[in-house]
């Protein structure tokens, strides 16, 4: 059992907490939140024993091995340094970090502390269905490119539009579209096409500096992969990966749910299965599968695989954002 512990909250903390649970390879044991009492009602609610409102004593003190990191963005790099230098292994909510010196940093600390893992948890990636999308493209004898589209309305725009700068739409905080759905298209594009020549980025941004919504474009030898992300507005459309006559259509590129395979004839193939599940559950086992047996080969394939894949993408994220001359306020001074 992997007594893990948490920073942040919020909704998706929960959702990762009710995932670990459910594949029962984890516990909740430690809880951490700027105000005591919060971190008093989660833990009692999740069954855990400890609760801290000072990170250091989190870290020095706490009874587990492994942390999520579900703070806001721009707090991941400092939080996930305290946590290796204490021997803890990572699960850092998507984006890991904000730009490429904080990923080298982290590199480097890694490489001081060879015991720690580190996991960005990307979940779209983890998922069976995504696995089926994997399958299908090795199977297209061309490829020509693809669109990949995940928008929806965020509640906490109501607050921009009120006047409020909530955190994941603050340059304070690193937010931004790109930051948060954004960072699941392009996560499907790095895992199916690998690295591209050239990226470019069109964000549309709102009253804070930040891109409420945006276009990018990924550029590779053959063909380009347009990426449309938003949280300021929603779309049905769906997602597609192009081959000569055929293609694959998904519904979207974050959830993932409904993914068909269309042949040259027209015929329509559902290659995806029903989403029963917290969509968390994948990516959970997969984190613990490899923290509990890191020295089997297969685990240590994967491990390096999503490791370099975050890498990966956090460069892409990073020049992206150069691209979009979208700059975070703790880069400003260098």
């Amino acid at each position: 059992m992997i007594n893990f512990g948490i920073i942040g909250t919020n909704w998706i903390t929960q959702q990762f907490v009710d995932a670990a649970h459910e594949s029962g390879l984890y516990q909740l044991s430690s809880v951490y939140s700027r105000h005591l009492d919060t971190a008093k009602e989660f833990a009692q609610k999740n069954g855990a024993t400890e609760t801290f409102d000072d990170l250091t004593a989190f870290f020095e003190q706490g009874q587990f091995s492994t942390v999520y990191i579900a703070s806001p963005n721009s707090l991941h790099f400092e939080q996930a340094k305290m946590a290796i230098k204490a021997g803890k292994h990572i699960i850092v909510e998507k984006p890991a970090f904000e730009n490429l010196g904080e990923m080298a940093k982290i590199e480097e600390l890694l490489e001081q502390h060879p015991g720690v893992l580190y996991f960005e948890a990307a979940r779209n990636i983890h998922t069976p269905n995504f696995a089926a999308i994997q399958a299908q493209v090795t199977k297209l004898p061309v490829i020509q490119g693809a669109n990949l589209t995940y928008m929806k309305y965020s509640s906490r725009y109501d607050n921009v539009l009120a006047g409020e700068e909530p955190n994941v739409f603050s340059l304070n905080f690193g937010g931004g579209a790109l930051q948060d759905l954004g960072v699941y298209p392009v996560y499907v594009a790095i895992a199916l096409f690998g690295m591209p020549n050239q990226v470019n980025y069109f964000p549309s941004l709102i009253q804070t500096g930040v891109d409420g919504k945006g276009v990018a474009v990924l550029q590779y030898p053959e063909y380009n992969v347009t990426l449309n992300f938003g949280k300021t507005s929603n779309s049905v459309m769906p997602s597609e990966i192009y081959g000569l006559k055929d293609t694959i259509v998904i519904d979207d590129a974050g959830e993932i749910t409904d993914v068909s395979y269309i042949d040259a004839k027209g015929d329509r193939e559902t290659i995806s299965q029903p989403v029963t599940q917290n969509q968390m559950l994948p990516e959970a086992r997969d984190f613990a599968r490899v923290i509990n047996q890191p020295d089997a080969p297969a685990n240590q394939e994967d491990y390096q695989r999503w490791f370099n894949l975050s890498v990966q993408v956090n460069k892409v994220l990073f020049n992206l954002r150069q691209s979009g001359k979208i700059v975070f306020y703790d880069e400003r001074d260098n």
